[in-house]
């Protein structure tokens, strides 16, 4: 079985950290799997085997014998009507994700993909990455609509990975969270992490991840309020587990606690939840993009029970 032979530049989001620190988030491999490549010789940098112990500085040519993959079989092409192409050049490609929709192939999801919706309308994406994930910078949830970056190329992906982990793509959703947020701007700095007995599920523990949501409420409504919600990090439910904590849960949201009564009358079977906007620099020929999704129609039709009033 043939492996492939990857050169990579250090980039300076990593530099200084330890060779598996930095390769575990450069390369998206998990830490075991970059200690094994080390002690097997397989990572070099001016012809010589790294050791674990080694630091990486910004601009250091490495090469990596990447490990032969785990699942040969190609990732299934799943057909989407709904899946709408907001911005597509040689490097990247911006969707509108519908809902039912998840970002990549995982186990127990038979359902269609991002990455397999647009292999099948024949987009090329990028393979850096776990396989099933090829091309994916981040994720929405299979119930949350809206806006995804995906890369088509090698160089693409790695630029936004930096991108995203130094905070310079900027994301806002909107997000209808039951009761009247008070006060109206606020900004929630919880850990996130796993639920310590429901493994399905996130919270916020003090051992989580550090997790930032900025938010602003657009309108209030009778016993809803309409937010708009910046992330400063992205974690896992991020903006479900931080509404939920503060005793406003997104509405139709039943895993974090939404009233399902509340969420049959407003006929939300998902969280109501639409990522509205991206703005970020391209990463590969630098211009500034602002791009924008409107709201799906169940969301609209949600609204419509609440006001007459027609919203972005």
């Amino acid at each position: 079985m043939t492996r492939e032979l990857r050169q990579l530049t250090v980039p300076e989001g990593v530099a200084g950290e330890r060779i598996d620190s930095a390769l575990t988030r450069v390369l998206g491999l998990s830490r075991t799997s970059i200690v094994k490549l080390l002690e097997d010789g397989d990572i070099t940098t001016d012809n010589r085997a790294m050791q674990k112990s080694d630091r990486v500085a910004a601009g250091q040519l490495i090469e990596v014998l990447m490990p032969a993959p785990v699942n040969q079989d190609p990732i299934p092409l799943t057909p989407l009507k709904g899946l709408t192409v907001v911005y597509n050049d040689d490097d990247i490609v911006v969707i509108d994700k519908p809902v039912g929709c998840a970002a990549h192939p995982s186990p127990g999801w038979m359902g269609p993909t991002v990455v397999g919706a647009l292999m099948a309308a024949g987009y090329t994406i990028s393979t850096s990455g776990p396989a099933e994930r090829a091309g994916v910078v981040h994720r929405l949830d299979a119930g949350t609509s809206g806006l995804m970056i995906i890369a088509k190329t090698e160089n693409s992906y790695l630029k936004l990975k930096e991108m995203f982990r130094a905070h310079d793509v900027e994301k806002t959703y909107h997000a209808l969270v039951q009761g009247h947020m008070d006060p109206s701007t606020g900004t929630i700095d919880a850990p996130i992490d796993r639920h310590p007995k429901e493994d399905h599920r996130f919270a916020v523990v003090a051992t989580g991840k550090e997790s930032i949501t900025h938010y602003e409420v657009i309108e209030y409504y009778r016993s809803v309020s309409l937010v708009k919600v910046e992330l400063e990090t992205g974690r896992t439910h991020q903006i479900r587990v931080h509404f939920s904590a503060l005793g406003h849960p997104l509405v139709g949201d039943t895993t974090y606690g939404a009233d399902p009564v509340l969420g049959k009358k407003m006929k939300m079977s998902r969280p109501w939840l639409h990522a509205l906007e991206l703005r970020f620099n391209h990463p590969i020929n630098g211009n500034p993009l602002v791009l924008t999704a409107p709201y799906p129609a169940d969301l609209l039709a949600s609204l419509a029970l609440l006001s007459d009033a027609v919203l972005p």
